[in-house]
């Protein structure tokens, strides 16, 4: 008897500060160990604050690769530096001696400058990028990563951890996969968006955050994929949120709820804890908002 294909939940928003990661620690809590948790906001990874996770395998992130100029080999001909269109080589004179050294932080792994070197004295080695790893919490397990700083390749890692939270959902009969997407319309959040099953969307009632969710619409519709709408704060400008409401029935996303401003959002975070375990009011609140979600999956 074959397994039933878990089912694929991704909270994103236009923007950051809308209160996304909340939500979704708040659902994982509400979910009873029922959701295989994945934070695919690799570039400023922020859920595991609230979850708590205990790391049970961490795994190398390699992606790309980086030119190094062996010194001892090269015979500053300036090739390298004629061919590399993104800047990266280096001249500089030290002693009676012409020196060319490759920028790591220009350097975009095209490997033009190790192609046309007739010494062959540049080394292409793959460049350790980061980490994903795979933890336990209190709600289930959890798959997240950390890039490191200037790091590139955010879209493989968000795949990468998609995907390894698949294989933990599928192997273990776990009808849920949480995902806490990044901020934005940009590649990492393409490479999270594709082949979920439902997007929800949190917004907050301003006029970036109308902007910006307009944009995330416009993406989601794109991948014809069935997304709901809900606004977070959405007191703070009630005329906002009404447009925002327009806006999403204008593109077919479901208006799924809206939830005022409270400070125990804030209380929930000094506290390092999801706001459901704090607050029965928005327990009750969001508890509903999941229920709401399934009716769509």
């Amino acid at each position: 008897m074959s397994k039933k294909k878990s089912k694929e939940i991704i909270v994103l928003s236009g923007k950051g500060g809308t209160g996304k990661t909340s939500i979704t620690a708040s659902l994982a809590a509400l979910q009873k160990k029922q959701a295989v948790l994945a934070d695919c906001d690799v570039d400023a990874a922020n859920l595991h604050l609230l979850l708590n996770p205990s790391i049970k395998q961490k795994t190398p992130f390699v992606s790309g690769k980086l030119a190094k100029i062996r010194q001892e080999d090269c015979i500053s001909c300036g090739l390298c530096l004629e061919n590399c269109r993104f800047d990266a080589i280096i001249q500089q004179k030290l002693l009676d001696k012409v020196v060319f050294t490759v920028d790591p932080i220009e350097c975009e792994g095209c490997g033009v400058c190790v192609h046309f070197c007739p010494a062959k004295a540049i080394d292409f080695d793959e460049q350790k990028c980061g980490n994903w790893m795979i933890s336990s919490t209190k709600y289930g397990p959890m798959v997240h990563a950390k890039l490191h700083i200037g790091a590139e390749n955010s879209g493989k890692l968000v795949s990468l951890v998609r995907n390894e939270a698949r294989k933990l959902a599928e192997e273990n009969n776990i009808p849920y996969i949480l995902v806490d997407g990044p901020p934005g319309i940009g590649c990492p959040v393409i490479a999270s968006l594709t082949g979920s099953d439902f997007v929800l969307i949190i917004t907050e009632p301003t006029l970036s955050g109308r902007h910006d969710f307009e944009r995330i619409l416009k993406l989601v519709k794109h991948f014809k994929l069935p997304s709901a709408l809900l606004i977070n704060k959405w007191d703070l400008n009630p005329e906002i949120a009404a447009q925002i409401e327009e806006t999403a029935h204008e593109y077919g996303s479901i208006i799924l709820d809206s939830i005022p401003y409270d400070p125990a959002f804030t209380k929930a975070q000094l506290s390092v804890k999801p706001v459901v375990e704090i607050s029965p009011i928005l327990k009750d609140k969001i508890k509903i908002i999941w229920e709401k979600i399934t009716e769509y999956i």
